[in-house]
């Protein structure tokens, strides 16, 4: 059984100015053919699927090409072409194939291509043809389209955010184990809701979006239900079949697949308003609650200025407001910026500089900041932790201020900002001598588990805002639900 193997994942925000190029890819890890086995068994999407293939079945994985490349904005057209040339020459090379696995994010978005993903499905639906299946696993924060859905045979999506990429690398060979061990025969059904909603309601383990992911785990137990895929689509993503989604896929029972894919739509429907709540608080407040907390880690959430979101990651907005607080406890913050870490390296450790942090990147929503500070250390580079699917990421050169009791660190990279410990550990801060840490995510602190007493949402502008509202917004069908005034789910269906 000869089954080629592909992953691509970008996550876009169309409002952030720092184009993706396979530099960025390269952060986190682009691995061609016989790489992928060797580096991905054990991570993401690609290691759940091969480790339940190898249970199920006697087949020859042809790994082609693996990329991730986080969230920022638009692929060039290089980079996609790039893509689009490894996949064409790898399936052209590995026929010929009994099925493709493709691992997808589903929300990328390149200058050539507003819906990247089924510009590479067709490239590969023109050399593999028809009758060879192709299943895909997504993101659930993924923009589901119809030329999406026409060229894959069976799809599943997250189950979680935080997201599990190796489950969901599981569900998707689960799905090709019965195409072509079980002879199962997958008809997919799905529905685009008119809806678009910030982040802060999306986690699963409660709320709205647990109430919604539960229905979608309740029909994967009805017979005949292969998989159940709730996708609320990443909230920046300004294109022509933006919105939300419902997709389910059955074992050739297409009724059944229509009548549960408008259930799953109706309940984000009826659900709309709770979606939409905003929790976030200004950052006057939520350092002074962060301040007031007598034990235990406090997590202040950049809201409007989530790497994993596509945001710049330099916003400065909450250490102003730190640093006009006189905070007295231990504050862990990280900023993306090249500039002053070269300045900070050319002073040497030891040395007190003051310059400019922050908000080059993108003025739209911030400002650089005046600071003094004392350089105490100097780090970076690539740190072997698993994450996101990958074993390692890139922080580039990084350095380590001290600003009273702020340790602020400044990268070259993007990388994840300062989302994972690792990024203050590598400089040998213990993490639970910290009071606080800013991190730039609306959702994903899930690797401070063990020290986190709060999390406090900050209201913060900058490309990722729960302000939706308030952004350019050029392609996104309209109306669309809040920032439409409309009550029909069945004007998008």
């Amino acid at each position: 059984m000869r089954i080629a193997i592909a992953s691509y994942g970008q996550e876009t925000s169309s409002f952030s100015p720092v184009p993706t190029t396979l530099a960025t890819f390269e952060l986190y890890g682009l691995f061609e053919g016989q790489d992928i086995l060797d580096k991905c068994r054990d991570v993401g999407s690609i290691g759940g699927f091969l480790q339940t293939m190898d249970a199920g079945i006697d087949w020859t994985p042809l790994p082609i090409v693996h990329g991730w490349a986080g969230a920022s904005g638009a692929l060039t057209a290089e980079t996609l072409g790039y893509f689009a040339d490894r996949i064409a020459a790898g399936l052209q090379q590995a026929l010929p194939l009994d099925a493709v696995y493709f691992a997808l994010h589903g929300a990328a978005v390149a200058e050539q291509a507003h819906d990247s993903e089924a510009y590479l499905l067709e490239i590969a639906r023109n050399i593999i043809g028809d009758n060879v299946p192709i299943v895909a696993s997504l993101d659930h924060h993924a923009n589901l389209t119809q030329a999406m859905v026409q060229r894959i045979d069976a799809l599943v999506a997250h189950r979680t955010q935080p997201h599990d990429q190796f489950d969901s690398g599981v569900l998707a060979a689960q799905l090709m184990l019965g195409i072509v061990r079980d002879g199962t025969k997958p008809t997919t059904a799905w529905r685009k809701i008119p809806l678009i909603t910030h982040q802060e309601q999306f986690l699963t383990r409660s709320g709205p979006m647990q109430e919604w992911f539960d229905l979608a785990r309740q029909m994967e137990t009805r017979p005949g239900v292969l998989s159940a895929s709730t996708l609320p689509m990443q909230p920046w993503l300004d294109v022509p079949e933006g919105g939300w989604a419902a997709a389910v896929v059955t074992n050739g029972d297409q009724a059944l697949a229509e009548t549960l894919a408008d259930e799953l739509a109706d309940k984000a429907w009826d659900l709309r308003q709770a979606f939409c709540r905003q929790d976030s608080i200004s950052p006057e407040a939520a350092v002074r609650k962060a301040m007031q907390m007598a034990r235990g880690l406090v997590v202040l959430s950049d809201t409007g200025d989530s790497i994993w979101g596509g945001a710049t990651g330099d916003s400065t907005t909450i250490l102003a407001e730190l640093i006009r607080q006189k905070v007295d406890k231990m504050v862990l913050l990280s900023l993306v910026d090249p500039q002053a870490v070269e300045v900070a390296i050319l002073a040497d450790v030891g040395a007190t500089v003051t310059m400019l942090v922050g908000g080059k990147q993108d003025p739209t929503f911030g400002e650089p900041l005046e600071v003094t500070a004392r350089v105490a250390a100097i780090g970076g580079g690539r740190l072997h932790v698993p994450l996101l699917g990958f074993e390692s990421f890139d922080l580039g050169r990084a350095v380590l201020l001290e600003i009273g009791a702020i340790r602020l660190v400044l990268n070259q990279e993007r990388g994840i900002g300062g989302n994972h410990p690792a990024v203050y550990e590598h400089f040998g801060i213990d993490v639970g001598d910290a009071h606080m840490v800013v991190l730039k995510t609306a959702s994903n602190w899930q690797y401070y588990n063990e020290w986190i007493s709060e999390v406090v949402r900050v209201d913060t502008p900058g490309g990722t805002t729960s302000h939706l509202e308030d952004l350019p917004w050029k392609h996104l069908p309209r109306p669309i639900y809040p920032l439409d005034e409309i009550s029909d789910r069945g004007l998008a269906s």
